[in-house]
């Protein structure tokens, strides 16, 4: 989550006078994440968030979002719902922006995951892998292989101002992957984005999932990549043994991996990796003036990108034979 665009408190009054959840008590940008502006919005009758979609989020792909949300809440995901309008509409504009009102969930994100916050997400992840199987809607990833070339161009040839040898390191590894990208595997509806700020918890235990804005059609273990990244390493750049084995034991409690989607984990994570290197590298070269944001540091990725470089198998992870 993140702020680029401000709303007024006169803006956001007459925007919810179109709804039937009361009246303004207080709101404030929330300066998480990268890639839409967020609200905590306070009304007499409850706390909501309010979402202006920015950037990469294309209009069109919004009635997927809403209907998967809508969608995996009907069979027991925890997971924001869309709030509708008196009209009937769950989508809107206020300040020249597509905007979408969704409840509050209950529960706090976690700086430093636990092998058990790992575990409870590996759960919760297949869960969402099983709940959204028969989700009609299909979205591409405009954020897998074939989308990594064109973000290494927007880069503009500024890759080895942010570390030297950044721009034939990154090259190197994406002819790599479009040369050897995964065929074939289990495919179906992904978050694409679980970070540890997109999971909330209560006494230990996953109480919500959020920020589907990324959520596509791909293969369900790119998704399982996607977290291992973004769960088991370190601040210091080590991958966490631990806690991968109790991601993936997690996981596969629930929905147990193929074998081939074992044997191409380490490709994926891969994949992972460069892709939000790639974002990150993008987002950090083009901060808006002024934008409440906190760009990340892509570099943190290189380094994760270099373990995976290095791994033999999926048991360097911590999958059980």
């Amino acid at each position: 989550m993140a702020v680029y665009t401000d709303v007024s408190p006169a803006e956001l009054e007459a925007f919810l006078s179109g709804y039937d959840i009361g009246t303004l008590t207080s709101f404030h940008g929330i300066a998480e994440g990268v890639e839409n502006s967020n609200f905590l919005v306070q009304t007499t009758r409850g706390s909501y968030i309010l979402t202006l979609y920015e950037k990469r989020v294309n209009r069109d792909d919004l009635p997927f979002f809403i209907g998967l949300m809508e969608h995996l809440a009907a069979r027991g995901l925890s997971c924001p719902q869309p709030v509708a309008q008196r009209s009937g509409a769950v989508l809107s504009e206020i300040a020249g922006r597509p905007a979408a009102m969704v409840t509050f969930l209950p529960g706090v994100s976690v700086r430093r995951p636990t092998a058990e916050h790992c575990a409870e997400l590996g759960r919760g992840l297949a869960h969402l892998h099983l709940a959204g199987a028969d989700f009609a809607m299909r979205r591409h990833n405009n954020l897998s292989v074939a989308g990594w070339r064109p973000l290494l161009e927007a880069a503009d040839g500024q890759a080895d101002g942010v570390a030297p040898g950044l721009a034939g390191a990154i090259e190197a590894e994406l002819a790599t992957l479009e040369a050897s990208w995964p065929q074939g595997l289990p495919s179906g509806v992904i978050h694409a984005d679980l970070f540890p700020d997109n999971a909330f918890f209560l006494d230990e235990k996953l109480s919500g999932i959020i920020d589907f804005y990324f959520a596509c059609t791909d293969f369900l273990a790119y998704d399982v990549a996607v977290c291992l990244n973004a769960w088991c390493f370190e601040p210091d750049g080590s991958y966490n043994v631990t806690k991968g084995r109790a991601l993936l034991s997690g996981y596969e409690a629930v929905r147990p991996l193929s074998g081939e989607e074992k044997a191409a984990l380490p490709r994926l994570a891969r994949g992972a990796a460069l892709r939000f290197l790639l974002t990150r590298l993008v987002d950090w070269l083009n901060v808006p003036e002024g934008a409440l944001v906190r760009p990340k540091d892509p570099l943190e990725y290189l380094k994760k990108l270099r373990f995976h470089q290095a791994v033999d198998g999926a048991q360097d992870y911590g999958l059980a034979a």
